[in-house]
């Protein structure tokens, strides 16, 4: 099935690609992301990572969340799912009428 985690309290620098081989040692990643702000493309400080297996992501899971990567705590734990927003006009955006 493939267990999607979220990965937090990251380290500004850290890359999609050092994500990934962070996780790599407990089984096959799907994908690895860190998340960016859009307007300055910067790391937001965290991240998701997509496991094929999720004993693997279990393992995965209880082996690094608390763990120190680059002098920082990671927080790891199950995804949850992503809420819906609603329509574009509730985030602010402008129509002509």
């Amino acid at each position: 099935m493939g267990m999607k985690l979220y990965v937090g309290n990251l380290s500004y620098d850290i890359s999609n690609e050092s994500l990934e081989s962070l996780f790599a040692p407990f089984g096959a990643v799907r994908s690895a992301q860190v998340i960016q702000d859009r307007d300055t493309g910067r790391s937001k400080g965290f991240g998701f990572v997509e496991m094929e297996d999720d004993n693997a992501a279990r393992t995965a899971m209880s082996e690094l969340n608390e763990k120190d990567c680059n002098g920082r705590p990671l927080t790891v734990n199950e995804a949850k799912p992503r809420e819906d927003r609603g329509s574009n006009e509730r985030r602010g955006s402008y129509s002509r009428r």
